[in-house]
């Protein structure tokens, strides 16, 4: 197959284009920063497209004679940006990308949203028919991409899947970085009573999810959660990773609401600098939103079978960050 990866000089992404090249895939990567990516993508056989999700030119040049597209570009939750640049970027690039294959004889597009579309499962575990309750501009807008895909995919006649993965971890992953270095240097506080769910997707699952979504014939117009094999507590995960660590399970829990006033006051104040707030809503949402998601749909249609558990791919993790020197 020949595929074009977005996104690729970020943490899904990469992973995906090298995993992808390493299948034996011919692999091209549309990337903005062409030195970083020739440093990371170049060195597996990953050709090089120089462009923007929002130029049009660059996405039809990017997807010319091109079998399968993933789209993993996304804007991410940043400070000081715009609800309209999250809307070009997540949104309306979603649309113009499955144009621009369309009219390049693409045959599949494999669109990466996330389980933040369900918002907080009440219910769990959710699937991929539970409730749609998107929380925050980020969530909302990746929402309005799945959106534009779908009706894009109808009006050209373009398989298009949609993949939601829970909370993506492995070796380059930073995003869960400061749980993982808080429990390890034992300075890890719990908001809340900690008993929520949080649903972790180790990233050699997630890309091997993907390519079931972009080469299964069962996956066309069709959208799937993609999972880890097991749902922990925020409580359990903790402790999982005290253990791997090698240090106390930590036990100090702290009331949620003055970290939530607390944050919205530093919003309003930092949101007009464009200045990252030391504490925010979002954050605190990380304690009290519950999110457990039933993987059956990707079992059975596509034979999805994650294949790390918690625990090595917590050590696995917690390995690599020691490298960089994080820990």
């Amino acid at each position: 197959m020949r595929v074009l990866v977005t996104g690729a000089t970020g943490f899904t992404g990469g992973h995906l284009a090298r995993s992808l090249a390493a299948h034996g895939e011919t692999v091209r990567a549309l990337v903005r920063d062409t030195t970083r990516a020739t440093a990371a993508l170049a060195s597996a056989g990953i050709g090089i497209a120089h462009g923007d999700v929002r130029d049009r030119a660059a996405l039809v040049e990017a997807s010319a004679g091109i079998d399968i597209v993933y789209h993993v570009a996304a804007v991410y939750r940043q400070a000081g940006l715009s609800p309209d640049v999250y809307r070009q970027v997540n949104a309306y690039a979603v649309r113009d990308l499955l144009e621009a294959a369309a009219g390049n004889g693409v045959r599949r597009f494999v669109h990466c949203s996330t389980v933040g579309v369900h918002g907080d499962v009440e219910h769990p575990p959710a699937n991929e028919d539970a409730p749609l309750k998107p929380g925050d501009v980020y969530q909302e807008t990746k929402l309005e991409g799945e959106r534009l895909a779908r009706e894009a995919a109808r009006r050209l006649g373009l398989e298009v899947t949609i993949v939601r993965p829970t909370g993506i971890y492995g070796p380059g992953d930073r995003r869960l970085l400061k749980l993982f270095r808080g429990v390890a240097r034992r300075r890890w506080i719990t908001l809340g009573s900690g008993d929520i769910y949080y649903h972790l997707t180790y990233i050699d699952d997630l890309v091997e999810g993907f390519r079931l979504c972009g080469e299964h014939p069962a996956a066309a117009n069709r959208t799937y959660i993609l999972a880890g094999g097991e749902v922990t507590t925020l409580n359990e995960l903790v402790a999982v990773v005290a253990d791997v660590a090698g240090v106390p399970v930590p036990r100090v829990h702290l009331p949620v609401w003055p970290f939530r006033a607390a944050g919205a006051v530093c919003e309003a104040v930092c949101a007009p600098f464009g200045i990252e707030p030391p504490v925010y809503r979002r954050r605190v949402d990380f304690f009290t939103k519950s999110r457990a998601f039933d993987i059956s749909r990707a079992r059975h249609e596509l034979g999805y079978t994650p294949r790390i558990g918690l625990r090595e791919g917590i050590a696995r993790t917690l390995d690599w960050y020691r490298q960089q020197g994080w820990l």
